[in-house]
């Protein structure tokens, strides 16, 4: 691995953590970090000798058994079967990236030395990370209180030898591979199971994940917007500065600024159009993409918020002498906000879905289906449908899963955030915009390409010039899903 860092309670932001997706690191406890931690687990260890005094979760039961007593002869035992019976995890797997995550974030949680756990705890978490041990964890089963309880039990059973884990891209046992890394189950101590599994780690690794992406769509949107205002020979009129002003948006008036950068000295764009105004998916870039640039910049505030927080329960202050139990691990804040990020990114899709559309309909001296002998060949015909066809898939994604709550626990836990739900479907709707995007670009770089008389931008030139290394223009139908997974792939690996 290149580098190390250094995991503590101090505060991370958002692009700190975007390393983690620009390569492989290693990371280790703080010297400060371990003795809070050592301090912390002092006090709950000196708690829990007091014979009269129950504490959630480490003397008692869970959920609604939280009256039952369990004696100190059986603490250990209940840290395991919590583990065991709360791994009921169902439905697909959670790409191997977002596990890793979820493993990295996890023990940043419990640095924050409010958890009561024992160093070895977090020790163990991070030897796991730096040998690239990624415990297999499926979508389904986290109600998005509690903690992601059912995820975070599957994050967690490697530590006993138990479930699955990806080990240089393979699917093992995680008792086989670990056996032969010699490296023994741990047992639990009082609290830890609970600590591990009470958190909003699985929900908060789906929304770091998603604003990353997220600032990569909104930048990749006004470029390819950019291509196609200039493809279709649009009015710069509406990317004027003093008119976006007037609107008083802060993320209309950035878009509004980059459109005139991304198209400035363009050929194309000082020919006048005969028309009067340009049709809204066009026109009204900057108020549609600005109001999803806003939701990002406001999403990403509370997503960075927790990151830093400590969300397990219950929660030890050793230095105020309380433990308290409440409600941290509730992820209403999330939910609340995945479904807007959803509903915000899916909008870049839907303007794109009809520019695209427009720029295949035979207008502004432009060939039906952007094919240069319609009728012989449908050209970009389907992938116009295909287009339309992601976009209203993500019309029914965007349904808010936050609105929805069930019962659970015998009425313990009485309302839940449906956070887990509203992450994965979160990360459904952002691939899915890549893709609607990435037709786009195949759509107006085609349409660039039939456009001889003028030059480009510099920067929509640039941009078509590297495109084009990876995708031909079309002369004669052929195989387009192939190109269409080229695009997307461009997008997703390249940014300018």
């Amino acid at each position: 691995m290149a580098h190390s860092i250094e995991i503590s309670s101090d505060y991370i932001g958002l692009e700190q953590l975007s390393k983690f997706f620009e390569g492989d690191f290693s990371i280790s406890l703080s010297d400060s970090c371990r003795q809070s931690v050592e301090e912390n687990r002092n006090f709950l260890k000196q708690c829990l000798e007091d014979e009269d005094r129950n504490i959630y979760g480490v003397n008692t039961g869970f959920g609604s058994l939280c009256d039952v007593v369990i004696s100190k002869a059986q603490i250990e035992q209940l840290q395991y079967n919590l583990i065991v019976s709360h791994a009921c995890g169902q439905g697909d797997l959670v790409p191997q990236e977002i596990c890793k995550l979820i493993l990295l974030l996890k023990i940043k949680n419990l640095a924050m030395a409010c958890s009561g756990v024992r160093t070895q705890l977090i020790d163990r978490l991070i030897l796991l990370y730096n040998k690239n041990i990624i415990p297999l964890i499926y979508e389904q089963g986290s109600l998005g209180a509690s903690g992601d309880l059912v995820p975070l039990a599957h994050m967690s059973l490697p530590l006993l030898n138990m479930g699955e884990v990806w080990y240089e891209n393979q699917r093992l046992q995680s008792e086989e591979l670990l056996d032969s890394l010699k490296m023994e189950a741990m047992t639990l101590s009082y609290k830890e199971g609970l600590a591990l599994i009470n958190g909003t780690q699985f929900s908060l690794a789906y929304s770091v994940w998603a604003c990353h992406h997220a600032k990569r769509l909104i930048r990749w949107a006004n470029l390819i917007a950019g291509m196609s205002i200039e493809a279709f020979l649009c009015s710069m009129d509406p990317f004027d500065d003093e008119l976006n002003k007037v609107r008083n948006q802060e993320g209309q008036i950035e878009v509004a600024k980059e459109i005139r950068e991304i198209c400035q000295d363009s050929e194309l764009l000082m020919q006048k159009f005969n028309t009067v105004q340009d049709p809204y998916s066009f026109r009204c870039v900057p108020q549609v993409h600005g109001a999803t640039k806003d939701t990002i910049n406001y999403v990403s505030s509370i997503v960075e918020r927790e990151l830093n927080a400590v969300t397990d329960n219950p929660n030890v202050f050793d230095k105020s002498n309380k433990i308290l139990s409440g409600g941290n691990f509730h992820a209403q804040p999330l939910a609340l906000i995945l479904d807007f990020l959803s509903i915000a990114v899916s909008e870049l899709s839907n303007i794109s879905e009809r520019r695209t559309f427009k720029l295949v309909d035979g207008e502004r001296g432009l060939p039906d289906y952007l094919s240069p002998f319609p009728g012989l060949n449908s050209g970009f015909m389907i992938p116009q449908y295909t287009s339309a066809s992601i976009v209203s898939q993500n019309k029914q994604l965007c349904t808010p899963a936050s609105v929805d709550s069930i019962s659970s626990s015998k009425g313990q836990e009485d309302h839940v955030s449906m956070a887990a739900n509203a992450a994965t479907k979160t990360h459904r709707v952002i691939n899915n915009v890549y893709k609607v995007l990435g037709i786009e670009l195949m759509c107006a770089a085609q349409a660039l390409d039939l456009r001889t008389d003028y030059k480009s931008s510099p920067i929509i030139s640039k941009i078509r010039k590297e495109y084009r290394k990876e995708v031909e223009t079309l002369s004669g139908d052929r195989l387009m899903n192939v190109d269409m997974d080229k695009s997307i792939s461009f997008i997703k690996d390249k940014i300018f």
